[in-house]
């Protein structure tokens, strides 16, 4: 199928990068939020980031015009109906992703495929729940979208061959590269990125070093750009507590144990850079080690 209208549902940080990439790319964008604040919002974000392209030579001043064309908003899930493909980029909690698809089945053109941009839980499990999960897979982008040059396609149990090629062949338009991987839980990078991260905090919890230590331990030791506390925050430390468990419960192997210390952090509400506060505190000019 040729892919040419896409529906993001979700206009957060990861839907609205999705939303920039897919437009600049030339397909039409229709991006879905529960409010009109969080859709201008978003929009306001893929504006500010296509001028940084533009600023550095990336893009022309008339590609970031298109793009923007190309993106409308709507506060009715309905609207994604008929699109080709639609994407959806909500908060990592199953319910919620399950609900979103159940909302949009009755509205769903036949052809349209559905994905979703999860970084951990079952595909098959989330396609069981819609009327075609032979049209159905993970489509996982890697923040921040308009810069990481991967996207995870994960196939449940039931995807046929022409969803799959549907998708990879959207991802090569996106000038990005796609690595294909099995449906077990987290899929390929964060199976192996969050462990890691977890250690991290283990690390941290037991005393082994500090905040400070530990994430210049990690990028002047191991080439690493961030250090994983510095990334646990980026990423959001609800994510990574939310895909760990995922891990945990899904392989039933006592190696995924989330760190109590992480779980601690988030109940606190310091969830990173989105609440201010994590394993840095970013209410100053500069941010602090809270450890």
């Amino acid at each position: 199928m040729n892919v040419q209208k896409i529906g993001v549902v979700g206009a957060g940080q990861m839907g609205n990068g999705i939303a920039h990439v897919m437009a600049l790319a030339g397909f039409d964008v229709v991006m879905n939020d529960v409010s009109q604040d969080a859709i201008d919002r978003g929009r306001l974000i893929v504006s500010g980031n296509l001028d940084r392209q533009v600023q550095r030579g990336k893009i022309t001043q008339d590609a970031k015009e298109a793009a923007l064309a190309r993106i409308t908003g709507t506060l009715a899930l309905p609207d994604l109906g008929q699109t080709d493909l639609v994407i959806e980029a909500a908060t990592e909690r199953e319910t919620v992703k399950t609900a979103i698809f159940e909302d949009l089945l009755p509205h769903l053109a036949p052809h349209t495929i559905l994905t979703s941009n999860t970084s951990s839980i079952s595909i098959t499990r989330l396609a069981s729940r819609t009327d075609r999960p032979e049209k159905f897979m993970g489509f996982h982008f890697m923040n921040p979208v308009p810069i990481m040059q991967l996207v995870e396609l994960i196939r449940g149990i039931a995807t046929d061959e022409p969803t799959f090629k549907s998708c990879y062949a959207v991802v090569e338009k996106l000038g990005k590269t796609a690595a294909t991987a099995e449906d077990f839980p987290a899929f390929i990078v964060n199976r192996i990125l969050m462990p890691m991260i977890n250690e991290a905090i283990y690390t941290l919890y037991e005393g082994v070093g500090n905040v400070q230590s530990i994430d210049t331990s990690l990028k002047l030791g191991a080439n690493h750009p961030m250090g994983p506390l510095e990334l646990a925050d980026f990423i959001g430390l609800d994510t990574c507590l939310a895909i760990m468990n995922v891990l945990h419960d899904g392989l039933a192997d006592t190696k995924y144990r989330p760190c109590p210390l992480l779980t601690k952090y988030v109940e606190a509400g310091w969830l990173g850079r989105k609440s201010q506060r994590g394993f840095y505190d970013y209410r100053g000019d500069t941010p602090i080690p809270t450890r």
